[in-house]
């Protein structure tokens, strides 16, 4: 099945680089883990705080299929986005336990939201890929700020049907994330980056769902591909203005 099977699995990945230890000790982030080690998470959910200035907004990030989001962690110590950030472990990724589903993936990032609610005035989800269909989901049961999808897609159904229109991939793919059913009635601001090389999720599925969605959006199209779009000089402007904005 190819990249049908690689769009239609959610495949964990373990470890966390040396900026996590680093910044940990500075003081910039608090390490959300179970057990011993770390701050109190919910459940057996581990997750990365980039802690920034008091009443920063927060971003709830979610990354990409077997990305490890630590990685992130040296960027935003070097870039001003005005906003502290939490970097979700998924199930089976970092040092979440359990393995990953949709359903798993949706009900953790309710309880971070829930744990997080009380004491953040302002709070935006981050959805990269796969995580875009977190976000939405997010989206439809919580209320956001705003939603940043980095390479979205309608559903991950449909981009695997792209690739074998003449197998029966929706019938095959356990987590179809059909975000595009829930785009329709969701109000909070979008702000939609895609690669125009976009190797992975072809930039009609996000097209389809940025033209679904109901609340005030904007479409960023960056000259690059799925996975170095970051590099580009106008990515973190993009969204530290989006941020900067509600």
């Amino acid at each position: 099945m190819g990249i049908a099977r690689r769009i239609g699995e959610i495949r964990g990945r373990r470890g966390a680089g040396r900026a996590a230890r680093r910044l940990s000790i500075a003081g910039q982030i608090d390490i959300y883990a179970p057990g011993a080690g770390g701050v109190r998470a919910p459940g057996h959910r581990s997750a990365w705080h980039f802690k920034s200035a008091p009443g920063a907004p927060l971003v709830l990030y979610f990354g990409g299929n077997a990305e490890e989001v630590s990685w992130l962690l040296d960027e935003l110590a070097r870039r001003d986005t005005g906003a502290s950030w939490l970097l979700v472990d998924y199930r089976g990724y970092g040092s979440s336990g359990g393995a990953p589903s949709e359903q798993s993936l949706t009900s953790d990032a309710l309880a971070w939201y829930d744990r997080f609610a009380a004491t953040s005035p302002r709070i935006f989800a981050f959805g990269r890929s796969l995580g875009s269909g977190v976000a939405v989901r997010l989206a439809a049961e919580r209320r956001l700020d705003g939603l940043v999808l980095l390479a979205p897609f309608d559903s991950l159904a449909a981009v695997a049907q792209h690739y074998y229109p003449y197998l029966p991939v929706r019938l095959l793919l356990r987590h179809p994330f059909d975000s595009i059913s829930y785009a329709p009635r969701l109000t909070a601001p979008l702000l939609c980056i895609v690669a125009a090389h976009d190797e992975v999720i072809p930039v009609e599925h996000a097209r389809r769902l940025y033209d679904a969605w109901a609340g005030p959006k904007r479409w960023v199209e960056l000259a690059a591909g799925h996975n170095d779009i970051h590099d580009h000089p106008d990515y973190w402007p993009s969204i530290r203005a989006f941020l900067a904005a509600r």
